[in-house]
């Protein structure tokens, strides 16, 4: 049997690797760029946690490797440490230290010393989170209730705005938690992210849904008001089913203006199943907060108008392959999946349970809202109507 011999990747390859990574490339398209599999790469990427490490520099203060040589060559002459410090400009109890702190007199190697000076220069430093023991056990809080970092950080603004030590970037508990040497948060709180995955993702991996087929009668999205469009009124959702295994789903709603979730458990993805789903759950509001529902075109909405007829509510529908479309509901189904993962039984929820997962998302505060939660937002719109 033949083994391949382990690759050790140049400076100039592991800075392609992380180009390429931070483009959105996945592991395998890296890897068949060098011949290698993906986990030789995900093994380069994984000790950092998949967040490329800040390029070293030397300070201009430390000895270069030139003045190492020549304090290594007056040491070997015989010279005084004096001579060698006037020498090179620095004081001598600067050559001191280093011919000490290296091996002594006959010893020291410039080489040997340049690297040691350089090993000692990664030890980690500490993050804030590391020294503020109140805000890590916060962070940690937060994350338990699957909370994401960028949420995080915007309550602790909120909450503490005159106590910048109470407060902390989403990047730092990203790093934190992907860069376990930090040793700050514990690495099963990375289960709780939406993501799920071992190392940081670059924002550009995104991947393009499919569309879907024809509807009779549609009204376009493109003939919805401008007051729709500028979210700036309550009342105008967006909805549409997540699926699971065995043929489960779950009919999702979205407020726009607030961001509101309504989850509504479904049989099946059958129209006469979620049209009638749909008008129960639109009576349980006031018509000033439902006024219009936006959808893709999917066959499950293809009585439409039995909906519109029951409900007095106008439903529009996107474009062919343009999920975007609906920008709100499609970042709440990838919220869902952080509770509901893609391949598992919907089924087995009941709308107890699910309204419990809805209570959780609108209690999360949103960046969008101003660290907000959409259970304030709509709470006052209510208020309103009442």
């Amino acid at each position: 049997m033949t083994y391949r011999t382990r690759i050790k990747y140049t400076a100039e390859q592991k800075a392609e690797i992380w180009d390429r990574w931070q483009r959105g490339e996945s592991l395998k398209s890296i890897g068949r760029v060098f011949d290698r599999p993906s986990s030789s790469i995900f093994n380069h990427l994984a000790p950092s946690g998949g967040i490329r490490p800040s390029p070293r520099r030397r300070s201009r203060l430390a000895l270069t490797l030139a003045e190492r040589e020549e304090i290594s060559r007056g040491n070997a002459s015989q010279l005084s440490l004096r001579s060698i410090a006037t020498q090179l400009g620095r004081s001598a109890s600067t050559i001191s230290r280093e011919i000490q702190r290296n091996g002594g007199d006959g010893k020291y190697r410039a080489a040997q010393a340049d690297q040691a000076a350089f090993d000692r220069g990664c030890r980690p430093k500490l993050c804030k989170l590391a020294c503020n023991r109140f805000l890590s056990r916060a962070v940690a809080i937060k994350l338990q209730l699957n909370w994401s970092p960028e949420q995080i950080a915007g309550w602790l603004k909120r909450e503490y705005p005159d106590d910048e030590s109470n407060q902390v970037s989403h990047e730092t508990i990203y790093r934190s938690l992907f860069v376990q040497a930090r040793g700050v948060l514990k690495k099963e709180l990375q289960l709780h992210l939406r993501s799920g995955r071992p190392i940081r993702r670059s924002i550009h991996a995104g991947q393009q849904e499919d569309g879907r087929g024809q509807i009779t009668n549609a009204i376009s999205i493109r003939e919805r008001p401008a007051s729709v469009e500028d979210r700036a009124v309550p009342g105008h959702w967006e909805g549409d089913l997540i699926a699971g295994s065995n043929n489960s789903y779950i009919a999702t709603l979205v407020e726009r203006h607030t961001r509101y979730v309504m989850l509504i458990k479904v049989d099946d993805r059958k129209s006469g199943t979620v049209i009638p789903a749909l008008i129960r759950q639109a009576k349980k509001l006031p018509t000033e907060l439902y006024k219009s529902l936006t959808w893709d075109r999917g066959a499950e909405m293809a009585d439409h108008q039995r909906f519109t007829l029951a409900t007095d509510i106008k439903v529009y529908f996107c474009d062919p392959q343009s999920p975007w479309q609906r920008g709100s509901n499609e970042n709440t189904n990838r919220l869902l999946r952080q509770y509901y993962p893609k391949g598992t039984d919907l089924s087995v929820h009941s709308q107890a349970a699910l309204d419990k997962v809805a209570r959780q998302l609108n209690e999360r505060p949103r960046k969008t809202l101003n660290f907000e939660t959409p259970a304030e937002r709509f709470n006052a719109c209510v208020a309103l109507t009442s």
